[in-house]
């Protein structure tokens, strides 16, 4: 990985491409993001690049994490997250890695996490078809149905679909474009649809698998 930074998803919009084309597009408030640590392979067992993001109040922040901030002369900040860039030489312990790294038409990878859904049907999980409505079916015409015979084989087969909580996980969406770059505002214009609600962090990454 050769460039990535944090953001906050803002929304959804569209834009119009030259040739009239609509083009719906996730608003990210990319950066900027502050070096605070660069761990090596000598002291550490691996080489990565710590970055802040987020301005917070220093009281909100327990002792060993302003320490991290006031050994590198960085003002206080909520999201602290390690990147593994190929070459960790390049970065300096305070730089300002902002959204002009990327560039119009590049390809991206968007990790967020997802919206919880708490608990729910088989209906809403896992899209599940409804019972009938008729014939004797009921009352309930949205549980789980059939769970297996009663004498053979006697229990319910692994990864039945059941009803239960899900969302509130890390998702990676990949090959997204970026359609827009705005580093005076710190805002990216990405293509598509990117993992989680409005407010939350995302990470933007140089695409891994390419097209």
């Amino acid at each position: 990985m050769k460039k990535a930074i944090i953001g906050k998803k803002l929304g959804m919009t569209q834009v119009f491409s030259s040739n009239g084309t609509v083009i719906p597009v996730t608003v990210i408030e990319a950066g900027p993001c502050s070096v605070v640590q660069i761990k090596s392979q000598e002291k550490d067992g691996y080489e990565a690049v710590v970055v802040a993001y987020g301005a917070q109040k220093a009281s909100r922040l327990n002792k060993p994490k302003l320490g991290v901030f006031k050994k590198a002369n960085v003002e206080p900040c909520k999201i602290l997250r390690e990147l593994k860039f190929e070459n960790t030489a390049d970065y300096k312990v305070g730089q300002v890695i902002g959204c002009g790294i990327f560039a119009e038409g590049d390809k991206v990878d968007a990790i967020g996490i997802t919206r919880g859904r708490g608990f729910t049907g088989v209906i809403q999980r896992w899209n599940n078809q409804r019972l009938k409505m008729t014939h004797g079916t009921g009352p309930v015409h949205r549980e789980v149905g059939s769970m297996s015979a009663n004498s053979t084989p006697s229990r319910v087969f692994k990864n039945k679909h059941m009803p239960g909580q899900y969302g509130c996980e890390r998702v990676t969406i990949q090959n997204l474009e970026i359609i827009k770059v705005d580093p005076e505002r710190n805002i990216l214009l990405v293509k598509g649809c990117v993992p989680g609600p409005k407010g939350s962090v995302v990470t933007i990454r140089e695409a891994v698998k390419g097209e």
